[in-house]
Parts: C-alpha cells; structure tokens; sequence
C-alpha cells in the first residue's frame, strides 16, 4: 500500500481497539495490509528492552531507575514507570500509535522492539487474538 493511502486512513483509526469481543483468532499473514492496529496499544517495556533499543547504558537502570525514567521522560521516549514491576510505558504520537510506527505503517525498530511486541498476539489483552483492520480506499476500515 501507498504512502499516500494511508493518508487517507480515517482519523479515528483506534475506535473499537479496546472492544475486545471484536479482535480476531489469530493467523499467520493477517499482519499482510493491515494498520499495525496493534501498534496503537500502550507498549510496556522493561530496562533490557531500553537497553535493546539504545535508549539506556547497560547498568544505568541499575544505578537509579528513576533517573533513567527522567531522562527517557525529557526525551519523550516514555510516558510513565512503575516502579514496582520496573516497566516503562512508552510514548504514544499524538494519534495514538507507538512512537516507532514510521509512516509507512512498519515498525521502524524492529529488530530491537521491546519483548512485548516480539511476544504479540501470545501475550497482550486477548491472548491469540489480534486487533487486525485492514484499509481499502474505497472501502474504508474493515475487519481482517
């Protein structure tokens, strides 16, 4: 698909993410022409995924988890961090996508996304049950 098609995506792409009922059974190619719903959900991540994705030093976490978590908030990276289960929240764009969807709709980190983007659809909200919405001009946003 185009660059300048998903230009035309309609601006409430997330409506309906949170209905869960709606989510399909998971199958391999769904991933084909669909609008990264998935990439619209809040991304948890741990000390290692910052490290796997050069945000953080090795042992910087270890030094001072708040620290890090203010440096990475002044970098707008993460938006929050629990400090009793260590997670970062990261930063969402303005529509609601993680902040690594390139416009092309791909991951552009993939080879270093955090472990729950690595894990997904096994993990997640719905285990074994994908977000998955495919985009047609014409025919606007439909189910996969």
């Amino acid at each position: 698909m185009s660059q300048k098609h998903y230009q035309q995506i309609p601006a409430k792409l997330t409506e309906g993410l949170d209905r869960l009922s709606c989510w399909q059974p998971y199958s391999p190619g769904m991933c084909n022409g669909c609008l990264s719903y998935c990439c619209h959900l809040p991304v948890e991540a741990t000390a290692e995924d910052m490290v796997r994705l050069g945000l953080a030093a090795d042992g910087e976490y270890r030094e001072s988890p708040k620290r890090l978590f203010k440096k990475l908030l002044a970098q707008k990276v993460v938006s929050s961090f629990r400090v009793k289960s260590g997670l970062f929240t990261l930063a969402q764009k303005s529509d609601g996508s993680c902040g690594f969807l390139g416009a092309d709709r791909r991951c552009t980190v993939y080879e270093k996304r955090p472990e729950v983007c690595r894990r997904f659809p096994d993990i997640g909200p719905r285990p074994g049950f994908c977000p998955a919405r495919k985009f047609s001009p014409s025919k606007s946003v439909r189910p996969a």
